[in-house]
């Protein structure tokens, strides 16, 4: 299955329930909703499956975190605060009937959504992100601009020869400015200097390496950079970041009920966990490191100085 954000949100979510002793209570909608407001004089009101499980509190609805208000079990309504759309920093939205309406997440979908690109972030420190580009080399010209590409390193660099075989043949000459002048080559430029001989009219093919994206929309993990194997490594440095939380929501709970609870997971048995699975998370990702220097081999090249 291709590493979108959606299936890699529904991994963590999965991976996370494993460690918790409360399942998430859900319902439906049973009409859609079409604003993305909720206002004293128009509040929101949701029309549900079920109010069972309803009371005052948060909602989540795709991403959306929505606070009730008040709630009717004979219709079976709910009704958002006026500050209640897009609750906790959450973005409003429109819903569909039929979607899924679940009751006080434990872990909700928007705070997964940033702990996968917090996972991105900082894997990129250390596991670049893979792209290429190409431009047609002229005589005489021999210095070329890249705008707005971010480019971090040079991978390698080849030219595509005349005759029936195609061959790439590596570029063994050439100088890379990574803050060129943006006077001469436009904004957020960097150049590459070549100093072999290059057939006029041939391809010239960048290989870079450049810092990952994060998820905006549902993409995949290769239009971010990444290869797909990372998936794991994504999924375990999220669950890490979000599982780290888990005992400090605990700490306020006095009731029956929570001793009960602790006698059997005293407070702080969550660290060994964290630990464990950003233990596993490292791994991984040293793994990655390694597969991706294999994968890009330092390449020798000569540079003028």
């Amino acid at each position: 299955m291709t590493a979108t954000l959606q299936t890699l949100m529904d991994e963590v979510s999965y991976n996370l329930s494993g460690y918790t002793l409360q399942q998430d209570r859900a319902t439906h909608l049973t009409a859609a909703v079409n604003t993305t407001t909720s206002t004293i004089a128009a509040p929101t009101i949701l029309q549900l499956g079920s109010t069972e499980n309803i009371g005052k509190g948060t909602l989540e609805i795709g991403e959306e975190l929505l606070w009730v208000d008040n709630y009717d079990r004979i219709a079976n309504t709910a009704t958002i605060s006026p500050y209640g759309r897009g609750y906790n920093g959450t973005t409003a939205s429109t819903h569909t009937a039929g979607d899924k309406v679940t009751i006080s997440p434990t872990f909700p979908r928007s705070a997964i959504r940033r702990a996968i690109n917090d996972t991105i972030k900082a894997m990129g420190s250390v596991l670049y992100a893979v792209d290429r580009t190409e431009f047609t080399y002229q005589v005489p010209k021999n210095t070329y601009g890249f705008n707005n590409l971010n480019i971090r390193n040079i991978l390698s660099l080849s030219w595509q020869s005349t005759g029936p075989t195609k061959e790439w043949i590596p570029i063994r000459h050439w100088d890379w400015d990574v803050a060129a002048d943006e006077t001469v080559f436009g904004p957020g430029a960097q150049t590459i200097t070549i100093g072999d001989y290059i057939t006029p009219g041939r391809r010239v093919k960048v290989v870079y390496a450049k810092d990952p994206d994060v998820f905006t929309d549902n993409e995949t993990l290769t239009e971010l950079g990444f290869q797909e194997s990372t998936k794991d490594v994504v999924v375990l440095g999220a669950c890490y970041r979000l599982m780290q939380f888990i005992d400090p929501a605990r700490a306020s709970m006095t009731s029956p009920q929570a001793d009960e609870t602790d006698s059997k997971r005293p407070y702080g048995s969550t660290s060994g966990i964290t630990k464990q699975l950003f233990q596993m998370y490292k791994q991984r990702l040293d793994e990655e490191i390694i597969e991706q220097q294999r994968h890009y081999p330092i390449r020798v090249h000569y540079a003028r100085r």
